[in-house]
């Protein structure tokens, strides 16, 4: 693919600003096309935070991708004016000992094969360093330094920003109404005002809206609405990052992950399990069942913050592909259309290198992880375990 393409990008979270920003820095003609305002208050992409850790259990291509990205990360915090990752750490505890098949053994093991240095926790170690944490319960865990969290809405502007300046035409307010097509070839979009928009190729990043863009992906991923909890305590020094790190709890099982307190003092608590299927322009709704269920949570794992008010809550849309892999590629049956897609609740974290990857797949240039994303069918490829926190 030469420099001349004109590409139309729909949908501007992680997925979309990233390649938007690659591809117009690779001479391509894009723009990038967006219901709005930015960062969209319903995209995946959108909060205060959002976790970076290399942490996968035994999947080391995941693994390999991270410690690329989380190079990425310390050269984003260099550019721009103000770091949006934080490396804080990030503690992930079992209340029973960690063994072989266990995501955190896994996660440990394969952590010091590549070269890092996470450290086993104890529940003496727990009372020491992170003392708001039940001790009498979470008796195993590691802790691992090179990790922590993003402030996600922000680093979405900030690229968007960049984009802008790299060359790319942005259209916030304008979203893709349906795909022009001539004969099996996409040659552009209906956007949301009625006008056409003539391309080369367009890329599909609709994130929880991608299924309803191209129908034919619901076959492969469904909106999934996940809920997330914004605590306000009294006393705030508990949950600083010194004493409180980006954590998971009893993953597999529960989903429970959280984060250090903001400098206006938000904790914020989410989850990641099965959630509920969801149309991605529902309500976006946190069930009083939900919150039930994360203060019992709490009131296990941290009694401090079982009965904080709550500054805020919402539901996380996330688009849940059938294996948890992201979706990159041609449409096999569709010339001009690419899918990026599919994030499934982890791939913001990849954000510095995500770009790249998308990019090389539109241009058909080798990368050495894209065919773990290529559109494949269900059941297809071997079986990989899946990390429930991802």
């Amino acid at each position: 693919m030469n420099s001349t393409h004109r590409i139309i990008v729909a949908g501007s979270g992680i997925f979309g600003v990233t390649s938007a920003l690659e591809l117009a820095r690779r001479g391509h003609s894009v723009t990038l096309m967006d219901p709005g305002p930015l960062p969209h208050p319903k995209a995946s992409s959108t909060d205060i935070s959002k976790a970076v850790r290399m942490d996968y259990g035994s999947d080391e291509l995941y693994m390999a991708l991270m410690e690329e990205a989380l190079v990425g990360w310390a050269e984003w915090n260099l550019q721009w004016q103000m770091p949006l990752y934080h490396e804080d750490g990030f503690l992930f505890m079992r209340s029973s000992e960690m063994r072989p098949g266990t995501f955190e053994y896994e996660s440990f093991a394969l952590l010091k094969k590549r070269g890092h240095h996470p450290q086993r926790m104890t529940p003496e170690t727990i009372k020491a360093r992170f003392p708001t944490w039940n001790a009498d319960k979470y008796l195993d865990g590691y802790f691992n330094p090179h990790a922590g969290w993003a402030e996600s809405g922000n680093v979405v502007n900030q690229l968007v920003g960049d984009a802008q300046r790299a060359g790319v035409s942005l259209h916030s307010g304008l979203s893709l109404s349906q795909l022009m097509e001539s004969g099996s070839r996409v040659t552009g979009v209906i956007a949301s005002n009625g006008e056409s928009y003539l391309a080369d190729l367009v890329i599909v990043a609709g994130g929880p809206w991608s299924s309803a863009l191209v129908p034919d992906l619901s076959r492969f991923m469904k909106p999934v609405a996940q809920p997330i909890f914004y605590f306000l305590p009294e006393d705030v020094g508990p949950y600083k990052p010194e004493r409180f790190p980006v954590w998971a709890a009893d993953l597999s099982s529960t989903g429970w992950y959280g984060f250090p307190a903001t400098p206006d003092g938000t904790v914020k608590v989410s989850n990641h399990g099965p959630g509920r299927q969801v149309h991605a322009d529902d309500a976006r709704q946190v069930t009083p069942e939900e919150e039930a269920r994360c203060r019992a949570f709490l009131e296990e794992t941290f009694p401090g913050l079982a009965e904080a008010p709550l500054a805020n809550q919402r539901s996380c849309l996330y688009c849940d592909t059938w294996d948890g892999d992201f979706y990159i590629d041609h449409h096999p049956e569709r010339t001009g259309l690419v899918i990026a897609t599919g994030g499934s609740g982890h791939a913001f974290k990849f954000a510095p290198i995500l770009g790249r990857l998308i990019a090389d797949v539109v241009e058909r240039k080798p990368n050495s992880y894209a065919s773990r994303f290529a559109w494949r069918e269900r059941g297809s490829g071997p079986a990989r375990e899946q990390a429930r926190f991802r």
